[in-house]
């Protein structure tokens, strides 16, 4: 099979699918209005609501998704074969992931701005939504104690991806008082942040910053992740137009001109795909495919941590409602072409079946070293970039985004934190609840020694609570059309689907857990299990509920404030 078919292919179904299926979405389902009142207008404060730009709040919501997961996930998945990864990215980000992104920022559109945790008390009942805000609790907090260690491990590993890493956020400061202070033009502003960027780049690439052995005591990736942190925390109290927005924006651009340098070098080289369709011979160990290709393969095809940056930050920043499926699905489209570039460069990236199979010795052995070599590999054959430069943009390019991915999500476990602090009766600040999340992040990551790495230590429930995550962000969205007798089978399908994939998962986890005697994590694992079938039931009780109820005026929400009168996309 040659390679240049899969990039045709699967950029061809995405492409397909924002152009027809989510205009189906958003006229018949979701019925964006763009004259509905959004919350960054109605709550507008300069720091977490504010009206943006939609190309701008797409940077932002597609970097912030994104991450390393996408590269990860279909990195480690194609051990099974390149087929079952190629068709869950490609018909999972079509009619899975694009749906649940753009309905989860709608949900909170019509809510205030209100998290999807939040709205499951609305939505599904009040015992569910405290069972919802522990599984969110819980992965945000695997996210980034988990990037941390992926990020720091890459700066080790690959010092010329430190210059433009940490300089990259003074590109990214310039170019918020370029935008809201100086009122530039958006793509004169573009074109120097890129500029800007891969001059970092270049530069790195020819001064690589190599950290000592040991720094104040820590080792250099320990020393990172402290780092990381303290700037995660600092990030997410600042207004969102001071560093988050352009930095996610700037990132966006630059995660496009790789993925176009990569499908590019696809297009000249056209290599061909050593590894098997279906591979009959897996390491030993390998975990069987059903359920795990679809836990492994999360964010790509369809992730609950979407669900929770969609209704956490996106929401508070949509200048238009009908902006919503560009930002959300579009932002899922461009996630899902990341992770068919990592398909593509982890299957085509080496030039022997046996080369391919020295790299995938055992499951979990892919990931972004794979992604990094193989796309590094193509890089230089297709367009004559020296290796060495091919590795510092490919690794630059998957820490940029892990790292966007983790201010964001300590700026949403935050948000999260104060939430379970209205529960239980206890109002935190913003600067508090900041410094719970930071003390448990890195509580977690020192937890198993000083090197950091005990970040990874829950990394393993990731998969599987994500998905479950995505299910009951689905249930929500289920029971909100069901009350105003909208379509609801583009929801209703993907939601069983996934939840029975997701929780099959994790029984087979506790399992796995029990006979390793791995006494924490099959503590973990019951909790998310318990909790989920929990909302489920909640979610299946509130679904009949709705559909037997008195239905919900199809406009009623429409007129608040602003009248009958809203024009549909």
């Amino acid at each position: 099979m040659n390679s240049l078919i899969l990039a045709v292919v699967g950029v061809a179904m995405m492409v397909a699918g924002y152009l027809l299926y989510s205009r189906f979405l958003g006229r018949r389902v979701y019925k964006l209005s763009a004259s509905f009142r959004t919350p960054a207008h109605e709550l507008q404060d300069g720091v977490d609501y504010v009206p943006t730009n939609k190309l701008v709040l797409w940077g932002h919501h597609f970097t912030s998704v994104a991450g390393a997961a996408p590269i990860v996930g279909p990195a480690v998945a194609v051990i099974w074969g390149w087929l079952p990864a190629f068709l869950w990215v490609t018909l999972g980000t079509v009619f899975f992931a694009g749906m649940h992104d753009l309905g989860a920022l709608w949900a909170s559109v019509r809510n205030r701005g209100q998290s999807i945790g939040t709205l499951s008390a609305r939505y599904i009942g009040k015992r569910g939504s405290r069972l919802f805000l522990v599984v969110i609790f819980l992965l945000l907090l695997m996210v980034n104690a988990a990037f941390a260690v992926v990020i720091s491990g890459l700066l080790v590993s690959t010092p010329t991806a430190v210059i433009p890493t940490w300089g990259a956020l003074v590109v990214a400061v310039l170019i918020g008082q370029a935008i809201y202070r100086l009122k530039w033009n958006l793509p004169i502003v573009s074109v120097i942040g890129v500029v800007a960027l891969y001059g970092l780049i270049l530069l790195g690439d020819r001064f690589p910053v190599v950290l000592p052995e040991t720094v104040l005591g820590l080792s250099a990736g320990a020393f990172w992740i402290v780092v990381l942190f303290v700037y995660a925390a600092v990030a997410s109290v600042l207004p969102v137009w001071v560093l988050l927005q352009p930095r996610d924006y700037i990132n966006g651009l630059q995660l496009f001109i790789g993925l176009g340098l990569l499908y590019g070098a696809v297009l000249i080289f056209r290599p061909e795909v050593v590894a098997p369709a279906l591979n009959d011979n897996v390491p030993d160990g390998t975990p069987g495919i059903m359920p795990l290709l679809f836990v492994t393969i999360a964010c790509g095809a369809i992730s609950g941590f979407h669900g929770i940056v969609s209704s956490g930050t996106s929401s508070k920043q949509l200048d238009k409602e009908t902006d919503a499926r560009f930002v959300g699905y579009f932002g899922a489209v461009g996630e899902g072409l990341l992770a068919l570039g990592a398909i593509i460069a982890t299957t085509a990236g080496f030039r022997t079946l046996a080369d391919w199979e020295a790299v995938y010795t055992a499951f979990n052995e892919g990931g972004v070293a794979a992604f990094v070599d193989g796309g590094g590999a193509i890089l230089n054959a297709g367009l004559g970039i020296p290796t060495s430069l091919s590795a510092t943009i490919l690794a630059t390019m998957a820490v940029l985004f892990a790292a966007t991915t983790m201010d964001t999500g300590v700026r949403l476990q935050r948000f999260v934190v104060q939430e379970i602090g209205q529960v239980v009766g206890i109002k935190l600040g913003t600067a508090v609840a900041t410094v719970v999340v930071l003390a448990v992040c890195l509580g977690l990551a020192f937890s198993a020694g000083a090197d950091g790495a005990g970040g990874m230590v829950i990394w393993p429930l990731f998969g599987t609570t994500n998905q479950i995550l995505a299910g009951l962000t689905l249930s929500i969205l289920a029971v909100m059309l069901m009350r105003k007798r909208r379509p609801v089978l583009p929801i209703v399908i993907p939601l069983l689907f996934v939840l029975v994939v997701s929780v099959y998962a994790a029984l087979i986890q506790l399992g796995t857990f029990y006979r390793d005697g791995n006494w924490l994590l099959l503590i973990l694992d019951a909790i998310i299990v318990v909790a989920a079938i929990w909302v489920i039931v909640e979610s299946a009780i509130a679904l009949n509920r709705a559909r037997t109820g008195a239905p919900e005026s199809d406009g009623e929400d429409e007129l608040d404030s602003v009248g009958a009168g809203g024009t549909r996309e």
